[in-house]
């Protein structure tokens, strides 16, 4: 995979019971903090710090128009993608950083 600069992603907590959608130009800093320092509201309430999903965009208008399409589709459409790419919804950070 090449390298891109800008990436959409989803994370889940460990029962799955929520799915955040977000936007990053570094997704490496981005998880860290989501995940160790916990700086976001939405990540400190509902433990959001499994990656399940993201796909990388080398324009940014791009990535921002995909960010809003999948924040209105309906849980069940962001589910079937999930499963498409992680049918297990195993935690997907190994893998990001093969992107870099």
């Amino acid at each position: 995979m090449r390298h891109q600069d800008y990436f959409v992603y989803i994370l889940t907590n460990q029962r799955h019971t929520v799915l955040y959608i977000g936007i990053t130009n570094d997704l490496g800093r981005r998880l860290w903090e989501h995940g160790a320092s916990r700086k976001t509201h939405f990540a400190r309430q509902y433990n959001a710090d499994k990656l399940i999903h993201f796909e990388a965009f080398s324009d940014p208008r791009s990535a921002i128009a995909r960010e809003k399409q999948l924040k209105r589709w309906r849980r069940s459409k962001k589910e079937t993608l999930i499963a498409k790419s992680n049918p297990e919804w195993r935690d997907l950070i190994a893998k990001m950083w093969a992107v870099k």
